[in-house]
């Protein structure tokens, strides 16, 4: 970048906003300018206003910042282009379209604007030529909005990119995840301790719409999604019945040799990283990888019958959500930077 893009923060301290805010703090290609939450909240400082639940310290850089209310015409005097939305989908639902009437860059973990025709549900190393899409949203006369996708999907998407080239035929997928993924405060500890819920509203749909949509393909799609009572991480089991029959070494072969987005800070060396332990991937090593949350952790590969299966883990609100966001802006400004000043 010739300098820094100043970017805000919509929806700062839930717990995507405080993955942004982590991320953001020290990030090489954007400036972090502004940033907010609830009116109740604004005029505090940050570390006033948030209940932190990252698993690691605040950093100090963003401790002070005040926070405020959304405010067009505040972030535009505060040379914001590209705005990153942590906000609740009903938010979202009217403050996106007007963010990008008024110019800015719009990059969301929100559902309200996914499926509309023009708008990408963009991972980086499975479709980053859907980013085009901008431009049917009137890019560069205007702004335009870029969509995460779910981040179940984000997982299974990721892992499955390098493998389209044999052909996915179907997908059966059981997934178990994380309270996280319900927001803060999210779930009832009455519900979910010492528990497991087989049903998270609406999730399944998206997954199976999304991973269509993403990866350009029209298997048969068959998921459930179950919550866990883990904090972080998102484990899934998969099964792929391919038109090609790839070997499990085939397999490996072709998350190995993938190297979509590289080049982008937030991208992994390696996006998707195998192990033969039959132990992994946990919960646990939501966080690993560098960048911190934004590798994609595979193991258990098995054939059987044709069809190859395997485990992923991902990490819901860094590579499923915030993390994927930021990839995502990424991605536009390695693409459109010369557009930008």
């Amino acid at each position: 970048m010739k300098k820094k893009i100043k970017v805000a923060v919509l929806g700062s301290t839930g717990a995507v906003g405080q993955v942004f805010l982590w991320m953001l703090s020290s990030h090489p290609w954007f400036e972090l300018a502004y940033i907010t939450a609830s009116a109740t909240k604004a005029g505090r400082t940050y570390a006033q206003s948030v209940h932190w639940v990252l698993p690691f310290e605040m950093p100090e850089a963003i401790e002070q910042m005040t926070v405020k209310e959304l405010d067009i015409d505040a972030m535009k005097l505060a040379g914001v282009r590209i705005v990153f939305s942590a906000l609740p989908a009903n938010v979202a639902s009217e403050a996106e379209p007007q963010l990008r009437s008024a110019g800015f860059y719009v990059f969301s973990n929100a559902a309200s604007m996914r499926y509309e025709e023009d708008v990408p549900i963009l991972i980086p190393e499975a479709n980053t030529g859907s980013l085009s899409l901008i431009m049917k949203q009137g890019f560069p006369r205007t702004g335009f909005v870029v969509t995460n996708a779910n981040c179940a999907t984000t997982g299974m998407a990721t892992a499955m990119a390098p493998l389209r080239k044999f052909g996915i035929k179907a997908i059966h997928a059981s997934t178990y995840q994380s309270v996280s993924g319900a927001g803060y405060p999210g779930l009832s500890s009455f519900d979910i301790t010492d528990n497991t819920i087989p049903f998270i509203n609406g999730e399944e749909e998206k997954v199976e719409k999304e991973i269509k949509k993403i990866l350009s393909i029209n298997p048969e799609v068959y998921v459930y999604c179950v919550r866990v009572p883990v904090m972080f991480g998102h484990l899934e089991t998969v099964w792929i019945d391919f038109e090609q029959k790839p070997s499990i070494d085939d397999i490996i072969q072709a998350w190995e040799e993938s190297t979509e987005a590289q080049g982008l800070p937030s991208t992994p060396v390696h996006s998707v990283v195998y192990k033969s332990d039959s132990t992994f991937p946990q919960h646990k090593y939501a966080f690993w990888g560098e960048p911190k949350g934004m590798v994609v952790y595979t193991g258990r590969l098995k054939e059987k019958n044709g069809a190859i299966g395997f485990t992923l883990l991902v990490n819901n609100i860094v590579k499923g959500a915030a993390g994927g966001s930021i990839q995502n802006a990424e991605a536009f400004a390695a693409q459109y930077g010369d557009l930008l000043f």
